[in-house]
């Protein structure tokens, strides 16, 4: 988990994140070590089912967890598809959701941007064949975190040392501001994700569009969550990452099919939908054309389950 800005103090849990920054000579700040405490690490369940997550619990713990995976399986199959499994066994979960753009921009200490108190964006100019589809801020970098796009998908809600209650939305934002990965204020460590109560009969699934079989961040990865009943959806939540400065509600799709019949002609819909308010840049046109294929054929594998 880090503090937004540059050379400011920043927290180091299992710092899979920030030793490769410091290495690299981009974050060059104090460290704060942080140690595990009962209401940061472990998955704790409430008398209604729910769960709260420690942030401080390891990405393999959550991917292994049986009730995780019962009550939560977009949650679990997402924290099983990211990163590698040496990275997942030491990675937490507030490191996920905090950690900095994987811009390569960004990550070039000789280079100044928008998020290292420069001016513009140059990849806006520059190469930004990875960049986002969904043009909406001065940044066009994506934002990084796999496990943020699942939680937004349950909309789950997270707690700090100074705040509960807060979306993924409120701690990631809008995408409007390029200077920062997170709405964090210096000093602020996220202490716990909260969970909603389990849906009876939900199905879930997470997919990714990857360059290389292996280790390699996606271009596009979608979280999505079903309840089908006679037929037809009546719950259904879809979010994606890598196509936007932060995760999103595909809500176009969620609203083609909430109540229509789960056939395939109303999900190739609904995948047409996906992209509605796309924005892309000169060189991310493609990442239209994965998002659909990745929601169409989730949507597809959710009905057949």
């Amino acid at each position: 988990m880090t503090t937004c800005s540059i050379h400011a103090a920043e927290f180091r849990a299992a710092g899979t994140d920030l030793s490769e920054r410091r290495r690299s000579g981009v974050s060059k700040g104090p460290l704060i070590d942080i140690t595990a405490a009962p209401d940061t690490i472990g998955i704790h369940w409430g008398a209604d089912g729910a769960a709260r997550i420690g942030a401080l619990t390891t990405i393999s713990a959550i991917a292994a967890d049986a009730g995780i995976g019962r009550a939560y399986p977009g949650l679990a199959a997402a924290a099983q598809g990211l990163a590698t499994p040496q990275i997942r066994h030491l990675a937490t979960l507030g490191g996920n959701l905090a950690q900095r753009s994987r811009c390569w921009y960004f990550r070039n200490p000789r280079i100044a941007c928008l998020k290292k108190g420069g001016t513009e964006c140059p990849a806006r100019a520059g190469n930004h064949l990875y960049s986002v589809a969904f043009d909406l801020g001065p940044c066009v970098a994506p934002h990084p975190s796999t496990m943020a796009a699942a939680l937004l998908a349950y909309e789950a809600s997270v707690s700090t040392d100074r705040r509960s209650g807060m979306t993924i939305g409120e701690l990631l934002g809008d995408g409007s501001n390029g200077t920062a990965d997170h709405a964090l204020a210096p000093g602020e460590m996220i202490r716990s994700v909260e969970l909603p109560t389990p849906v009876p009969g939900e199905r879930a699934l997470y997919k990714r569009a990857i360059s290389r079989s292996h280790a390699e961040w996606p271009l596009v990865e979608v979280c999505a969550r079903a309840v089908v009943f006679g037929g037809a959806f009546q719950i259904i939540r879809i979010a994606a990452g890598g196509i936007a400065p932060v995760p999103l509600r595909l809500i176009a799709s969620e609203a083609a099919l909430q109540g229509v019949p789960a056939n395939s002609a109303d999900i190739a819909n609904a995948a047409r939908q996906a992209t509605a308010a796309a924005k892309p840049l000169p060189m991310t046109a493609y990442k239209l054309d994965l998002l659909r294929g990745v929601v169409y054929d989730l949507l597809l594998q959710l009905t057949t389950a």
